[in-house]
């Protein structure tokens, strides 16, 4: 395999190129306007969205698959998928609210808020909105498996400089062996003037590295299994261990008060940063696969990338969002408030103050209910508004694994390129009802998408979503869905490309047309 490797960069050197690189003024001008794109015969597309053919999406319109890998090459963290979404509303014109402030908002009006800029919350209020009626709103998550640096990560072995992890989520860990790392998140700067300043760092080389033990010092792996401690071996590589420092280097390093991290590892930091080292208060780091997300297979049908759960779903949404209420002529004639929330946490059970176990969406629901109501004195409007909404729970599926095709139910086996997959589960693990369902495949039917379903085996345990949270938070029609993938939770994943502008499409057309369908069915 490493001669044909060889062999495929010496005959195509053009797939060494280095990854573009996003100036700050992209977000206004060429991520979020539609443009042509030239399509380009080099086989390895990495976040070079002018390489994907606009042609390329179902149905002949234009697809969203190269912004979509602009997007994922952006978002290592979740702090930098909210931020990525933040740019994208703002070069919308949508209009930026605070928590702490009180609201005073409009029919017509689009506005969007964040919280530990990590979990965010946008909504368009259509212009003949009155008071009472619901939240056509989609939901899914920033949040991926990933290692954590601890609060203390300085650590020394064999001469090595390690730095301390914590897993996050339920990772397939042995994934993260011998991969090209590095690290981003967000660091809490402190200023000239003596303020402390919130900032997001991405060191784009690699910088770690977990190295497998051997085959000739664990001659048994590949009959026992690769079963790594993930508290002893699972921690990565920084450095050789450095020389013993003179006085006045280690008095200088002294007064920076990040004895719990590396000096080194501080110094790459600020020097990314543009600050002293002594100026940085604290850090929120996640480890990071430094490998571009691209497109692959022979037919360049599938998505290659880290953390397509959830960004995939995240990205859809807030893609069909904005383009569903990019002007007032899309809102002028909806009675309805299109919502999009992105919560964070997700992948460790929702329950924080930025993940979907807080009520931050259904405060917002309160609050823009109460704002809009001016002088309404009729009774229960929040109540009826909610008994009016909708709930799209939008998470990956499990696609059917062609070497293990066993471990789905025989007859619900959803396939790449095939469509949104509605999940179902009798214990409630998903929130999709038959009406939820039913309203949902629908809205796919009207505009000739395809829709899956699937349930788990009887004799395998069940995963959940956000969804179960939500809908029995306050009682809202909730379906659960999401895009079939294959490896979830690997720092690798793979999901089919024409799911991601099917998927665009069907969220689009659920914030355009859901209130014509819904006013058909009456069930109480």
């Amino acid at each position: 395999m490493a001669t044909i490797a060889r062999l495929q960069l010496q005959l195509q050197p053009q797939l060494l190129r280095p990854v573009r690189t996003l100036k700050p003024s992209f977000f206004n001008s060429t991520l979020y306007s539609p443009r042509l794109r030239n399509f380009s015969a080099t086989p390895l597309h990495c976040s070079i969205s002018d390489q994907v053919p606009q042609s390329s999406a179902v149905g002949g319109s234009a697809s969203i698959v190269g912004d979509f890998l602009d997007y994922l090459n952006e978002s290592w963290t979740q702090f930098h998928a909210t931020a990525e979404a933040k740019q994208q509303l703002i070069a919308a014109d949508f209009q930026l609210l605070n928590e702490n402030d009180e609201w005073d908002l409009k029919p017509g009006g689009r506005y969007f808020f964040t919280r530990n800029m990590s979990s965010l919350v946008a909504f368009a209020v259509g212009e003949k909105y009155v008071v009472g009626n619901g939240f056509h709103t989609i939901a899914a998550h920033t949040d991926s498996p990933c290692l954590k640096l601890k609060p203390k990560s300085a650590s020394s072995k064999a001469g090595y400089l390690m730095v301390n992890v914590q897993t996050y989520g339920g990772g397939l860990w042995y994934t993260w062996f011998d991969r090209d790392l590095t690290v981003a998140g967000r660091v809490i700067v402190r200023s000239s003037n003596g303020s402390f300043l919130h900032k997001l760092v991405k060191v784009k080389k690699p910088l770690l590295r977990i190295p497998t033990l051997a085959i000739h010092l664990d001659r048994t792996v590949n009959q026992d299994g690769f079963k790594p401690n993930v508290e002893t071996h699972l921690i990565p590589l920084l450095a050789s261990k450095l020389e013993e420092k003179s006085t006045e280097s280690q008095k200088n390093s002294s007064v920076t008060s990040n004895a719990a991290h590396h000096p080194l590892l501080m110094k790459v930091l600020s020097d990314e940063l543009g600050c002293d080292v002594a100026d940085i208060m604290d850090i929120e780091l996640n480890i990071c696969d430094t490998q571009p997300s691209c497109l692959g297979g022979a037919n360049n049908e599938f998505i290659f990338s880290g953390r397509l759960d959830n960004l995939a779903s995240s990205y859809c949404a807030l893609r069909a969002f904005i383009d569903s209420s990019k002007s007032p002529s899309d809102l002028s004639s909806d009675h309805a408030i299109r919502m999009v929330a992105l919560f964070d946490n997700e992948e460790v059970g929702s329950g924080s103050v930025q993940g979907a176990g807080a009520p931050t969406m259904f405060q917002a629901m309160r609050r823009i209910t109460s704002s809009l109501a001016d002088k309404y004195a009729g009774e229960g409007a929040y109540e009826r508004a909610i008994r009016q909404s909708f709930l799209v729970s939008a998470d990956m599926a499990h696609g059917v694994h062609p070497n293990f095709t066993d471990k789905h139910e025989e007859h619900h086996r959803p396939m790449m390129q095939k469509g949104l997959v509605i999940k179902h589960n009798a214990n409630q693990r998903y929130a999709t009802s038959g009406v939820t369902a039913f309203l949902f495949k629908e809205i796919g039917k009207n505009h000739n998408l395809p829709t899956q379903e699937f349930v788990v085996r009887n004799d395998m345990g069940c995963g959940s979503t956000i969804g179960p949270i939500l809908a029995s938070g306050v009682g809202i029609r909730t379906v659960d869905c999401g895009i079939a993938q294959l490896s979830m939770h690997s720092v690798r994943e793979i999901c089919g490309k024409e799911d991601i502008d099917i998927a665009y499409k069907h969220f689009k057309a659920f914030y355009q047309t859901f209130s014509s369908i819904d006013e058909k069915l009456k069930i109480d």
